[in-house]
């Protein structure tokens, strides 16, 4: 374990965490590295990784002016997510109500959030609560967010505190900008 940690902040080298197994397109199997975005050739009979698949050099596509650009990879890895059970608060923006709500985990895209009410997609949003020792780097930093709703959706929540299930609106949010409030 020493090691790896190791090889990862002295060498550079990913730690890798690898997807579910994905199918390509010509039937094959492989695994994608959630950090890094390696993917290597995977073998559902022996259930491993068999060996890297080395990137394709990226093809040219033309544009209707005659010039070329480079193709996108088609997949992303997924942002880190930290998971957290805080109290959060939030308004659509420059409104007067606020509203009590908890967050379920944070990552460097945005938030994960759930309350009892419900806020339209593409809505700006005012959040305040207290960023993660682990982000923030310094104990009882409240911040005060300015967001944007992707997607919500009615569904049972389950907090830990109360091991209960309560119904209310599960929502995320990219976060847009933030400043630390000062007491």
């Amino acid at each position: 374990m020493a090691q790896k940690i190791l090889d990862v902040l002295m060498l550079g080298r990913c730690s890798h965490e690898f997807s579910w197994p994905r199918r390509s397109a010509d039937g094959h199997y492989y695994q994608v590295c959630l950090l890094c975005a390696a993917e290597y050739k995977y073998d559902w009979k022996s259930m491993r990784r068999i060996e890297r698949v080395e990137p394709a050099t990226p093809e040219s596509t033309a544009t209707r002016r005659g010039r070329s650009r480079v193709a996108k990879p088609s997949w992303v890895p997924r942002a880190r997510r930290l998971k957290l059970d805080i109290a959060v608060r939030y308004r659509l923006k420059n409104l007067s109500n606020w509203f009590e709500g908890t967050i379920e985990n944070i990552s460097q895209s945005g938030v994960l959030f759930h309350g009892p009410e419900e806020l339209p997609e593409n809505a700006l949003v005012e959040m305040v609560f207290e960023m993660p020792e682990e982000i923030s780097g310094q104990k009882n930093s409240s911040v005060l967010c300015q967001s944007r709703v992707i997607r919500s959706q009615d569904r049972a929540v389950r907090t830990k505190a109360a091991r209960e299930t309560a119904v209310g609106m599960v929502m995320a949010a990219s976060i847009l900008d933030y400043k630390f409030l000062h007491q």
